[in-house]
């Protein structure tokens, strides 16, 4: 009698294939081995799949070279190696908010982009917010749409438009000087804002001004008090007392 020992010392014949995967909107991308194996085998059989890498996440977007071991039921094991391509193709998720400004002394306001979206999220992470217009001045009172643009570290882009209703609440101010006219040979005398009228301004523009009174006769010689108003390009009104002197 004798004994013959078999002996299997075949490594598995290992076939690969590359593959694409889409991360998740948790920035999660899974493999299995079946996704990689490409119909390896062995003479006597194939044991186990074990890929190195099977999760991926955002730092991992590109191309990713991963290793496949296939073992056979006596441990022989080959290796081969297959590149995973890892894309982010969701966008980031926003909310635009209407809001409402109101120019300041200047004639000015400004918004930052965290105004009109508060923060905006992405299954990876927001590279940029960019708003086409943060400046507004008083030609802008009203509703004025402006567009949000954010950004992801991989490119995806997503937009949304919101409506800044810019405000003047400014009244004007009023400077006034005393002013003295002389009556006509009617007996009367006839005026208006101008003659009172020492640098008054406003935030934006004035749009019109004038007196209660415009006229006086024989019967106001001395001082007067002529109330004058203003009325600026957003209606808001001042008005102040001034003194002429006939």
């Amino acid at each position: 009698t004798a004994i013959v020992t078999v002996v299997d010392t075949i490594k598995p014949t290992v076939v690969t294939k590359n593959d694409t995967i889409y991360l998740d909107i948790s920035g999660i991308a899974t493999i299995t081995e079946a996704q990689i194996d490409n119909g390896s085998s062995d003479l006597c059989g194939i044991a186990s799949l074990v890929l190195d890498i099977t999760t991926f996440g955002c730092v991992d977007t590109g191309a990713n070279t991963v290793t496949l071991t296939v073992t056979d039921f006596k441990g022989n094991f080959s290796t081969g190696t297959a590149t995973v391509t890892v894309l982010d193709t969701i966008k980031p998720y926003l909310v635009a908010n209407n809001i409402t400004v109101y120019l300041d002394a200047s004639g000015n306001a400004t918004i930052k982009e965290i105004d009109i979206a508060k923060k905006p999220t992405d299954n990876c992470s927001v590279i940029s917010t960019v708003l086409d217009k943060t400046a507004f001045t008083c030609s802008d009172t009203g509703a004025n749409t402006v567009a949000l643009t954010v950004t992801d570290i991989n490119g995806n882009i997503s937009t949304a438009t919101a409506v800044v209703t810019v405000f003047d609440s400014i009244k004007p101010t009023i400077v006034t000087k005393i002013d003295t006219l002389w009556l006509d040979t009617a007996g009367t005398v006839s005026f208006g804002f101008s003659n009172f009228n020492h640098g008054t301004y406003d935030n934006c523009a004035i749009a019109d001004s004038g007196s209660t009174t415009s006229t006086l006769n024989c019967a106001d010689t001395g001082l007067n008090t002529i109330v004058i108003y203003v009325a600026d390009q957003s209606l808001n009104v001042d008005s102040a007392n001034a003194t002429l002197l006939i």
